[in-house]
């Protein structure tokens, strides 16, 4: 019987329960003994000119062993992102001028943790503040330059240089256009960002450090501090979440190892929960202007998105996220004209980076806003329109008007069965029901389809499969689990094809030395490519042994089938196992896959939310999902994705938003400020399966660990402007706050003479 598709239990957990994770900040290597403290101190302006640092107090603090300024660190400022304006690069430590509130301006070591905040306070910035600019749309005149030297806020863009085509819509007989908001989010990990260095006497630096993608962090740092990348070991150990936040390495990465140097002595460093919502790299931070026409019969003739990115204080990847955005602006929809363009601008902010969808949530929100809002106007339903226009099941592979090929898709098909899942039809009749009552609690339905990019620009991946001796199975892969499940899925796939139970198998990652190349874990690859590596070198090794079987066995390598774990000649009891072939000469294989190409999944949610038009507050009373990413390996390590994603974008479009005052500073800089839900603010998800194969990789499969993200923020938001339609409401902007609802309603009815009496609009 094939272990595939079966529901196993993770083979992680039980020591996550029980001993508990091992952390970057609960390392108790050897190596680390008499290890520094790193203390940060950090700037509480977003804007200002450096003009004295005293550290002289701070040197004479108890426990400090050393205080650095920027004048110390003979390190040349860093451009973060190669794409970015080149003048635009980031200090190690903060010297003639802050950029954000919470930018390193000094670095004190004591010997213990809790000695460091103390000497950090002693030390005296003086700061000559100047204006702060939040606001891209501020940003984008150049009044309030981040970078005089460079001469603009313009970081970067994409189709920026070319003007719109004023006759796109001409062909339409309706076009509506309405400027929406993808608001900035925090990725929030279990787990804050950590680091701690090494040098050894050999002149290599072992660095741990908690990131998606040890080898990419490994070579960004070697770049940033001028030196040969094999002097750097990197080892990721557990790693508490990251959600795009902990893609490669961060500054302060290359701080950590910097000052181990200098000081020679190991040093540590883990960042405060405080510090971590204001200067872990932030997400979505997008506005964007939306303009969509076609005919009154439902049909979509034409689409243009603009996008306005935020980069914050120095760009890092979110000023190449439009791309994305831009490649999967059509959406699962055969518009016949689109066009679309992207700039993005820095900001006295924080820096903002790829989080749980990356540019692709931003161009679903988008695209699927507009389908309302045309629906809306034309007076049709949001479903049928939406039928109406998706690609259909015969046209794959697709070319879309973003330029990206569409694999495979059967678009039509989920909405179909999610809308039949909802009992859509029934809930319609409920709402029209509520609404000729007059009901204070109103009933939102809100639709959407989507379709997403998984493992875009990384389609190869590294893998070995060893089988030793004493019969235990070891698996090497290049990607970097932080709570998705790797060697439990990597386990099944190495057993499928050796007949070893999961039990016996290792799955390693995570340490450069060990494992030298790996492109980690964002982007919803880590199955398509680094699953079917593993996949496909366990198959290799299968036909390595029973090449090495047919001399032990002196039978015809075409008489030999691999199962339970050993060789066996076809129809009789002679075999040898795998663990005495490997007792003869190693038995391992390396390998490496390529598709050559991304994989789209897809799929369609139905939201029912519940809205008290007195008091503006909304509540999810349930959600229907269908997210197809081909085959499953593992139903409950697919289901778990799907039920954090759906969380994740329900929480978007309902409470999650990074905000900050005119000046720049942050009022959500603690979880008493920052909204997120727990379980108790969530329905159950009703998660429906469909399962479209690609033909990419052997498995068929598709990404699908931010599926849920980019399917249910636009069905939540759909639902919540759907509840409060009736009244005149044709869009509330992300998040759907009490206040932000009840603003809506208030306005409507101010705009239609209704007046502001809740009861008497709720009679209309």
């Amino acid at each position: 019987m094939s272990i595939m598709g079966t529901r196993v239990v993770r083979t992680e957990d039980p020591v996550f329960l029980s001993r508990g994770a091992t952390y970057t900040d609960d390392l108790t290597d050897e190596r680390l003994n008499g290890a520094l403290h790193l203390t940060l101190v950090r700037s509480p302006l977003a804007h200002a000119r450096i003009t004295a640092v005293d550290v002289e107090a701070a040197r004479e603090a108890p426990g400090v062993v050393a205080v650095f300024t920027g004048a110390d660190v003979d390190l040349a400022p860093a451009l973060l992102f190669a794409g970015a304006n080149p003048g635009m690069v980031r200090p190690w430590l903060a010297t003639d001028k802050v950029r954000f509130v919470g930018e390193p301006v000094a670095a004190v070591l004591t010997e213990q943790v809790y000695q460091g905040q103390d000497a950090a306070d002693l030390v005296e910035v003086d700061y000559d503040p100047l204006p702060a600019v939040v606001d891209p749309r501020a940003a984008l005149a150049d009044e309030v330059l981040l970078f005089e030297e460079v001469g603009t806020n313009l970081a970067g863009g994409f189709g920026h240089d070319k003007e719109f085509d004023e006759h796109l819509f001409d062909d339409c007989d309706v076009v509506v256009t309405r400027d929406i908001v993808n608001q900035r989010l925090a990725a929030s990990p279990l787990e804050t960002r950590a680091a701690a260095a090494v040098w050894g006497d050999d002149g290599r630096v072992t660095l741990w450090a908690s990131t998606q993608n040890p080898q990419s962090a490994r070579d960004e740092i070697a770049g940033w501090l001028g030196i040969d990348a094999a002097l750097i070991h990197l080892i990721a150990p557990d790693v508490g979440g990251g959600f795009g936040a902990k893609i490669g390495a961060d500054p302060e990465f290359a701080l950590v190892v910097w000052l181990a140097k200098a000081v020679g002595r190991p040093v540590r460093w883990a960042e405060t929960r405080s510090e971590n919502l204001t200067g872990m790299l932030q997400g979505r931070a997008q506005l964007q202007t939306i303009t969509i026409g076609g005919n009154r019969d439902g049909d979509v003739l034409a689409y243009r998105l603009d996008i306005l990115a935020d980069a914050g204080a120095y760009p890092r990847l979110g000023v190449f996220l439009p791309f994305f955005t831009r490649q999967m602006a059509p959406g699962v929809y055969d518009i016949p004209k689109v066009e679309s363009r992207a700039r993005t601008v820095v900001t006295t902010t924080t820096s903002t980076g790829a989080y749980r969808g990356a540019g692709r949530p931003e161009a679903t929100a988008a695209i699927e806003r507009a389908m309302d809002l045309f629906a809306a106007e034309i007076g049709k339903d949001p479903a049928e329109v939406r039928k109406r226009n998706v690609v259909p099941p015969d046209a794959f592979p697709f070319e879309t008007k973003g330029g990206a090929v569409y694999d495979s898709g059967e678009y039509a098909k989920a909405i179909d069965r999610v809308l039949e899942g909802a009992g859509y039809a029934e809930l319609r009749a409920e709402q029209a029901a509520r609404r000729e009552r007059g009901d204070v609690v109103q009933l939102g339905i809100g639709v959407s389809a989507y379709v997403e990019i998984t493992g875009g620009g990384a389609f190869s991946e590294d893998a070995s499969v060893e089988v030793h001796a004493d019969g235990t199975v070891t698996v090497l892969t290049g990607t970097s689990p932080h709570g998705q499940g790797h060697a439990t899925a990597w386990s099944m796939l190495a057993s499928e094809h050796l007949g070893i139970p999961i039990e016996k198998i290792t799955v390693k990652h995570g340490d450069t030395d060990l494992i030298p190349r790996g492109s980690g874990t964002m982007g919803s690859r880590s199955l398509q490519t680094g699953g079917v590596a593993v996949h496909q070198a366990a198959g290799e090794l299968v036909e390595l042994a029973k090449r090495r079987a047919a001399d032990v066995l002196e039978a015809s390598v075409d008489d030999l089938e691999v199962a339970e774990g050993a060789v066996t000649v076809k129809g009789t009891d002679t075999s040898v196992t795998l663990a005495q072939l490997a007792e003869k000469e190693q038995l391992k294989v390396d390998t490496v896959f390529d598709s050559g190409a991304p994989t789209f999944p897809f799929g369609a949610h139905v939201a029912v939310v519940e809205v008290d038009i007195e008091s503006g507050k909304a509540v999810v009373d349930r959600i229907v999902t269908l997210d197809d990413a081909g085959p499953i390996v593992n139903p409950l390590l697919a289901e778990g994705q799907r039920h954090g994603g759906i969380a994740q974008g329900i929480s978007q479009a309902l409470l999650e938003e990074v905000v900050y005052d005119s000046e720049g500073n942050p009022l959500t800089a603690t979880f008493a400020d920052y909204a997120f839900p727990s379980a108790a603010e969530l329905p159950s998800f009703t998660l429906l399966d469909m399962a479209t194969p690609t033909n990419l990789n052997p498995l068929g499969a598709k990404g699908i660990g931010e599926a849920g993200t980019i399917g249910a923020t636009p069905a939540v938001q759909s639902a919540v402007i759907d509840a409060v339609s009736y009244l005149g409401v044709r869009h509330i902007d992300m998040p759907t706050s009490p206040l932000r609802v009840w603003e809506a309603i208030n306005a409507a009815r101010v705009e239609s003479g209704a007046g502001s009496d809740s009861s008497e609009g709720a009679q209309q």
